[in-house]
């Protein structure tokens, strides 16, 4: 991580006073409002709720929320969207509500410098349109680097990344038909990412938000805005950043998005709550 005392001290000022609101409740708070005492605050700043990024993110963080809970890492996220599409995001990803915030307009992640995506200017188009065009053209690679190769790697497979659907586990992911997870064995294996794998997981991201496209992304200007990871230590120093600078770019590490955990020195404190388990 390369940053200036700028960019260090602005992020956790600005996500401590900047209101937005609270799926669980409706309120208007900031992220950091409350001062969870933990040895670590986890910042997810999502793009579109209904974005491949925000989804899969969720997914990971799900996956891996006892190794935040001993590292005593708390979590907060926000994503653009409304309270609805954050409620059906909660819903679909088993996000804690109380843990996530809307930005309708993604003022927050202009505020934070985060990469807004393509921004190609085309004439007769409303903001909204443009913003397909532009999205459709980062989905090709352009102004997004690594996305082609990230989506080839959920075709492939990679033996650096560990199995991600249990063999008993049944993926619903239309148009295919319901899958259990040792189907993949025939691909490649198991204790690995096999082939199709990731694939199948993002083809049922994409069937879940464009059958509820409206709910999830109720104003589609902002379909390029990336997003970002910030952690912060008790003394709100950054201690850990990474700025997505294209589609599936949400993690340093593609292969396991949560390594960035063992960076982190451990610091033993008195057990806290730091969040109801996601269902």
């Amino acid at each position: 991580m390369d940053t200036d005392s700028r960019q260090t001290q602005e992020p956790y000022d600005l996500l401590q006073h900047t209101p937005r609101q609270r799926v669980s409740d409706g309120a208007m708070v900031p992220l950091l409002a409350d001062g969870a005492e933990a040895a670590y605050t986890l910042v997810m700043v999502l793009p579109q709720l209904g974005d491949f990024d925000s989804l899969e993110y969720a997914w990971w963080v799900r996956r891996g929320w006892n190794d935040l809970a001993a590292k005593q890492v708390a979590v907060r996220a926000i994503g653009i969207g409304n309270r609805t599409a954050g409620q059906a995001f909660c819903q679909f990803t088993g996000f804690p509500a109380d843990q996530l915030w809307v930005d309708p307009s993604a003022e927050l992640h202009r505020q934070l410098g985060l990469y807004a995506g393509l921004e190609m200017a085309i004439p007769g188009l409303s903001p909204g349109q443009r913003a397909w065009v532009n999205l459709m053209l980062m989905c090709a690679g352009i102004a997004s680097p690594g996305t082609l190769a990230e989506v080839f790697r959920g075709y492939r497979g990679d033996r650096n990344a560990p199995q991600l659907i249990g063999d008993d586990e049944v993926i619903k992911a239309p148009p295919l038909p319901p899958l259990r997870g040792r189907f993949f064995q025939w691909a490649g294996g198991r204790g690995f990412q096999r082939p199709f794998e990731l694939a199948t997981l993002r083809l049922r991201n994409m069937a879940e938000v464009l059958g509820n496209w409206s709910t999830y992304v109720p104003d589609a200007a902002y379909l390029t805005q990336r997003g970002g990871t910030f952690v912060f230590d008790t003394n709100h120093n950054l201690v850990y950043e990474h700025r997505d600078r294209g589609i599936l770019d949400f993690a340093e590490c593609k292969s396991d998005p949560l390594t960035f955990l063992a960076k982190l020195p451990d610091r033993p404190q008195s057990p806290t709550p730091l969040a109801s388990h996601p269902r």
